[in-house]
């Protein structure tokens, strides 16, 4: 189970946030705010997701991988909640909104990784994140089709808020990896 519950916090957060981060911008002209305000917020997003790299990996060593992603799930429905009930002209919320989105896509990066790598011996480990990184691009690549067909039938606030949401899955995840954990430790 740690397999497949690490492969799956990836998968999970790959998907949310690229559906998310595409529409994004589409979002942001839709209400008439210049590619500038695109940058600022794209360009936070990206800050999020990897200048808290070490930090996360500190959190991990400290608090262990399944708080950590129980973390990524919480901070990631946050995002989605932000991003869907922050008003159109509200830049600062938006950002905040895309922030909270790359630091909980990197902590369930993290803590994911890291539960894979626990899991697998050495001698297959290369071959098994390569599977695994696989499923995190081919998850990546559906969120990304799929949040342009959520949003034009529906709204920005309704595909972020099913995002945060589905980040809730991670959850049952880390219940179902706990027995195993608790057992190889």
């Amino acid at each position: 189970w740690p397999l497949a519950s690490g492969a799956g916090i990836m998968i999970i957060t790959q998907l949310i946030m690229v559906a998310i981060m595409t529409i994004t911008p589409i979002h942001i002209e839709h209400h008439g705010h210049g590619i500038e305000v695109t940058g600022i917020v794209i360009g936070a997003h990206v800050a999020g997701m990897f200048l808290p790299s070490p930090f996360s990996g500190w959190l991990v060593d400290r608090f262990g991988y399944l708080a950590i992603a129980v973390a990524s799930g919480v901070t990631l429905l946050a995002a989605g909640l932000i991003a869907a009930w922050t008003p159109v002209d509200s830049v600062a919320m938006l950002v905040l909104a895309l922030v909270l989105l790359g630091v909980g896509w990197n902590l369930g990066l993290v803590s994911g990784t890291t539960l894979v790598t626990d899991a697998v011996p050495l001698a297959t480990r290369a071959r098994t994140q390569g599977v695994v990184d696989l499923g995190i691009a081919l998850a990546g690549a559906g969120g990304g089709l799929s949040s342009g067909l959520i949003f034009a039938a529906t709204s920005y606030a309704t595909l972020t808020l099913a995002g945060g949401l589905f980040a809730l899955l991670i959850i049952p995840i880390v219940a179902v990896a706990r027995p195993a954990a608790i057992k190889q430790a």
